[in-house]
């Protein structure tokens, strides 16, 4: 009897706890794509906690929101390529993940032109850890405009390394929130280098921090 009760009852009842506690992001996407379907930049992010959270936490670590993106923008990103003025806020091109482009958009400049930034997507996710919102991002460092290879359109070019940027993102996060608390997943992506929709090579270690904000 008492082990029909603990097999039965309470063992599931703990590894549904378990699994809502720890989802396993490893069963989920974890590429981004383009609006036309094609690979994008890789998941290489997860942050726990309410959008009020994410946003505090990433001002608090410095990085802008990016505006919106538009036509008008992108030629104004050429423009101050051009003659290297600067652009906190400049737009980022937009990404999809579960049907959907990015739920918020953040940037931290680097040097005096929009051509280079350290940036990041987030896509809040269905998948909850203690109840609380999953954003999962894709980080990348930009580091020169160009044509895209598959699109032809004006976009940024990204450092091969992804991983770098991930490491940074989470270490400036870390020290702006020292409550941070971050767990590693092993093996989240089990094909690790692609191109991406511009074309631009990547290449990753596989694993994804989940950091999860006080």
């Amino acid at each position: 009897m008492i082990y029909l009760l603990i097999a039965y009852l309470v063992m599931p009842q703990l590894n549904h706890w378990s699994a809502r506690r720890h989802p396993d992001l490893t069963a989920g996407e974890h590429l981004t794509q383009t609006s036309s379907g094609i690979p994008g930049d890789p998941l290489n992010i997860a942050v726990v906690g309410s959008e009020e959270d994410v946003v505090r936490a990433l001002h608090a670590a410095g990085w802008n929101p990016a505006n919106p993106l538009s036509f008008k923008s992108c030629m104004r990103i050429a423009v101050d390529t051009v003659f290297k003025k600067p652009d906190p806020n400049a737009p980022v091109s937009s990404l999809y993940l579960y049907g959907r482009k990015e739920d918020l958009a953040f940037e931290k400049a680097v040097g005096h032109s929009p051509r280079e930034r350290h940036h990041v997507r987030f896509w809040r996710s269905d998948q909850t850890d203690d109840g609380r919102p999953l954003w999962m991002g894709a980080a990348t460092h930009d580091i020169g405009v160009e044509l895209s290879r598959t699109t032809a359109q004006i976009t940024h070019r990204i450092a091969a390394d992804v991983d770098a940027e991930r490491n940074l993102l989470l270490a400036e996060l870390s020290q702006a929130n020292p409550l941070l608390t971050t767990r590693w997943i092993e093996g989240f992506h089990k094909v690790v280098q692609g191109r991406n929709g511009g074309g631009d090579p990547w290449h990753t270690d596989g694993q994804l921090p989940v950091a999860t904000l006080p």
